[in-house]
C-alpha cells in the first residue's frame, strides 16, 4: 500500500522487477533535471510530483518512491482510481498473463477503462463509502454510467461542479496523449480527487461569529421550503400570510455576508468567485418570502443543496485534481497510444453524459 512520509510525501514501496525498476525509471526521465524535451516537460503537469527514493533506516534494502500527496490540500477528499485503455496486459505479458488480465474484466477492451476503487464522503452522514475493485468490475456498458455518478454524488446531490473540472482536467491529458508518440501506457491509471465538503457552507458558526447566530435562522425548512438557483439565489415558499419577517431576511443577508468575509481570508478564490457574480444579481432577493415558523432547524443542509447545484461557470475553480500514476508498464513508442486515447475519450463521454443528463 501507500505510506505517509513525516514530510506530507506518500511512500509508494518498488515492486520486484522488472516493473518496480521500470516505474522507478520512467519517473526519473521525466524528472530528470536535465530534460529539455518539452513533451516529458508538459507530462509533469499531470504526474504527481517525484521526489527520488527512500529507504527506511532500519531496512535499507526496501526501497520506496517518495511522491507528492495529491490529497493532502483536501479537507474531505473523495478520492477514485481508474485504470485507463484497451489493455490492461503490456506487448511483453505471456499468453497466461494475457488470459489473465482479459477475465478480469472482459469489457476492458470495449469500455476503456476500469474503477479500480473509490472513497466518497458523504455530507448527510459525515461518513466516507468506499467501493472497491469488485464494485468496478461488476460495471457493464448499461451502468457504467450510474457507477461513475456514485462517486460524485455526496448524499445530497450531484456534484456537478467536480464533473466538469474533471472533464476540464481529462481533456488536458487527451491533448498531451494526441500529440505524442514516444511512449504508450499499460495498466496506468487517473487518480480523480475532488473536495467532499461543500466549500460555501462547511464554515463552523463560530467562524461567522457566534455573535450574529440570533440573526441567523436556527431552523430548516419544512419540506415544501427549498432553496434554488435561478440566475440568483432566492429563498422560495407561499406562505399562508405571505410577510416578510424582517429580522429573518436581515439573518440570512448578515449569514452570507459573514460567509464571505470568512472565506475571503481564506484565500477561497472560488467562493469569492462565486459571491461576486452572485452579488451582482441581488443574492437575497428583499422578496424572500418566510416566516419564522418555517425555519425550524439549521439551514445549512439547504445552503449545502444551493451551492452543489450552482451551475460548471460559477464553480470553475472547484478543487479537483485529476493525475496520472502507476508506471510499472510504460514502454518506448513510435506510434500514438491508441488504447489509452480510446479510454479517455469514452470515460469524457460517460462523465459528459452524467452532467447533461
Amino acid at each position: 500500500g501507500i505510506l505517509q512520509h513525516p514530510d506530507g510525501t506518500v511512500l509508494k514501496q518498488l515492486q520486484p522487477p522488472p516493473r518496480g525498476p521500470r516505474e522507478q525509471e520512467f519517473y526519473n526521465k521525466v524528472y530528470d533535471s536535465d530534460c529539455c524535451d518539452s513533451v516529458l516537460l508538459e507530462l509533469r503537469e499531470y504526474l504527481p510530483k517525484y521526489f527520488g527514493v527512500w529507504s527506511p533506516p532500519t531496512a535499507p534494502n526496501d526501497t520506496y518512491l517518495k511522491l507528492e500527496d495529491v490529497t493532502r490540500k483536501f479537507n474531505k477528499p473523495c478520492i477514485m482510481d481508474v485504470k485507463i485503455g484497451q489493455k490492461s496486459y503490456d506487448p511483453y505479458a505471456s499468453a497466461e498473463k494475457i488470459q489473465q488480465q482479459v477475465s478480469k474484466y472482459p469489457l476492458m477492451e470495449e469500455i476503456g477503462f476500469l474503477v479500480l476503487g473509490m472513497r466518497v464522503y458523504h455530507i448527510s452522514s459525515d461518513s466516507y463509502e468506499t467501493q472497491n475493485q469488485h464494485y468496478g468490475r461488476s460495471l457493464t456498458k448499461e451502468t457504467v454510467k450510474d457507477g461513475i455518478s456514485k462517486f460524485f454524488h455526496n448524499g445530497y446531490c450531484l456534484r456537478k461542479d467536480a464533473i466538469a473540472a474533471s472533464i476540464q482536467k481529462i481533456e488536458k491529458i487527451l491533448a498531451w496523449f494526441e500529440g505524442q508518440k514516444q511512449l504508450n501506457f499499460y495498466a496506468s491509471s487517473l487518480l480523480f480527487v475532488y473536495e467532499g465538503s461543500c466549500q460555501a457552507t462547511t464554515v463552523r458558526l463560530s467562524d461567522v461569529a457566534l455573535a450574529e447566530k440570533r440573526g441567523v435562522p436556527r431552523g430548516l425548512l419544512s419540506s415544501g421550503d427549498i432553496l434554488e438557483y435561478n440566475n440568483n439565489i432566492r429563498v422560495i415558499n407561499s406562505t399562508e400570510n405571505g410577510k416578510i419577517e424582517a429580522s429573518v431576511s436581515k439573518g440570512l443577508s448578515k449569514f452570507y455576508a459573514l460567509h464571505k468575509k470568512a472565506y475571503s481570508k481564506r484565500h477561497h478564490s472560488q467562493l469569492s468567485l462565486q459571491v461576486e457574480n452572485l452579488e451582482q444579481d441581488n443574492v437575497w432577493k428583499s422578496s424572500t418570502c418566510i416566516t419564522q415558523e418555517h425555519l425550524n432547524g439549521n439551514v445549512i443542509p439547504q445552503l449545502e443543496k444551493v451551492f452543489c447545484h450552482m451551475p460548471a461557470e460559477i464553480k470553475e475553480s472547484a478543487n479537483v485534481e485529476v493525475r496520472m500514476i502507476d508506471f510499472a508498464h510504460v514502454f518506448p513508442s513510435n506510434t500514438r497510444d491508441e488504447g489509452y486515447i480510446y479510454g479517455l475519450k469514452n470515460l469524457i463521454t460517460v462523465l459528459q453524459n452524467i452532467l447533461d443528463n
